[in-house]
């Protein structure tokens, strides 16, 4: 059974930053893209970053664009969100999947190309 298990979430002040962390269990996802997005309180949920499975082809929406990082270290089978200058509007749940489009040359980006989510983290940015 496939699980992706996010960490790193928590409360931060204005500015801050933190290291989100999804971490596989019954999958290799060395050869799959793999996509964070959040949900905010009566938000629809957003693709903010996303990494094809060689790490060479990443996404990020317009509002994390020179703040958010994503990266993947598949020996660990792990990817990584880094959130630098978070602002309050970053607070949300933060969740992780696994895409369905193979071994892609691109970063999906919508919500119907990923079938495995993990069970989210918090996020709180406090102004």
């Amino acid at each position: 059974q496939v699980q992706l298990v996010e960490s790193g979430g928590g409360l931060v002040q204005a500015g801050g930053s933190l290291r989100l962390s999804c971490a596989a269990s019954g999958r290799n996802l060395s050869s799959s893209a793999v996509g964070w997005f959040r949900q905010g309180t009566e938000k629809e949920r957003e693709c903010v970053a996303a990494i094809n499975w060689s790490g060479g082809f990443t996404y990020y929406t317009d509002s994390v664009k020179g703040r958010f990082t994503i990266s993947r270290d598949n020996a660990k089978n792990t990817v990584y969100l880094q959130m630098n200058s978070l602002k309050p509007e970053d607070t949300a749940v933060y969740y992780c999947a696994e895409a369905n489009v193979g071994s892609s040359s691109w970063a999906p980006a919508r919500i119907e190309e990923y079938d495995y989510w993990g069970q989210g983290t918090q996020v709180t940015v406090s102004s």
